[in-house]
C-alpha cells in the first residue's frame, strides 16, 4: 500500500471522525408563544394547503413527543398557519365555522357563538403573517398573530372542534393532516 493510499484513507477517517463529533443539526427553536404552552415543543409536522391550485397557507404543528391526533384534546399543542395571501378575519372565522359544522361538532347555537368569538379575535391577514392557535387542555384555545396575543375562547368543546379542522380523520385536507402529524403519529392514529 502506497503512502498516498494510506494518507487518503486516514484523511477520510479523520473527516468522518470530525463529522461524527459535530452535533446533529438541531431543529429550529420553537417561537416563544409556542414554548409558553409546550415546553418540550418540537415540529411534529408541516404541510401546505392549496385550494383550486392556489397556495393558501403553510402549516406547522408544534407538539410534545408522543403526540397523537387521538389524544390531542388532552395535550397542549400549537398549530401555526403562515398565510400566502391576504384574507379577512371574517372569512377565516366563517370558513372555520363551516368546517366545524361539516365535521358535525357543536350545536347550531354553539357554532353561532363560536363564529362571533372567532370573528372578534381573528384579524385580517396578509402574505407572511402567522396566525397560531394554542390548544389548552381543559381550557379552550388561545390565538396569536406573529407571536402577539389576540385572545382566548375559553371553551374546551370549541378547541376540540376548531383543531378537528386539521386533525380529525374526516378533515377536508387529509394530505395536510398526514403531513402535520408526521409519519410516526399518523401511523399511531390510523391515517
Amino acid at each position: 500500500m502506497s503512502l498516498n493510499t494510506r494518507w487518503s484513507g486516514l484523511s477520510a477517517l479523520a473527516v468522518a471522525a470530525m463529522l461524527a463529533m459535530q452535533p446533529a443539526a438541531a431543529q429550529p427553536e420553537a417561537p416563544a408563544h409556542v414554548l409558553k404552552y409546550v415546553a418540550d415543543a418540537r415540529v411534529a409536522g408541516q404541510g401546505r394547503l392549496t385550494w383550486l391550485g392556489f397556495h393558501v397557507y403553510d402549516a406547522a404543528l408544534y407538539a410534545p413527543a408522543g403526540f397523537t391526533a387521538a389524544g390531542s384534546a388532552a395535550s397542549p399543542f400549537v398549530l401555526e398557519l403562515t398565510y400566502a395571501r391576504k384574507l379577512s378575519g371574517k372569512a377565516i372565522a366563517e370558513r372555520s365555522r363551516d368546517e366545524i359544522e361539516r365535521l358535525g361538532y357543536g350545536t347550531s347555537e354553539q357554532r353561532a357563538r363560536w363564529l362571533a368569538q372567532m370573528s372578534a379575535i381573528f384579524p385580517d391577514v396578509e402574505k407572511g403573517k402567522r396566525l397560531a392557535g394554542v390548544n389548552v387542555p381543559g381550557g379552550g384555545a388561545r390565538f396569536y398573530l406573529d407571536g402577539r396575543f389576540l385572545g382566548t375562547i375559553d371553551d374546551p368543546a370549541f378547541a376540540q372542534a376548531f383543531f378537528a379542522i386539521w386533525l380529525d380523520e374526516r378533515t377536508a385536507a387529509p394530505q395536510l393532516r398526514a403531513s402535520l402529524l408526521g409519519p410516526a403519529a399518523a401511523a399511531r392514529s390510523g391515517v
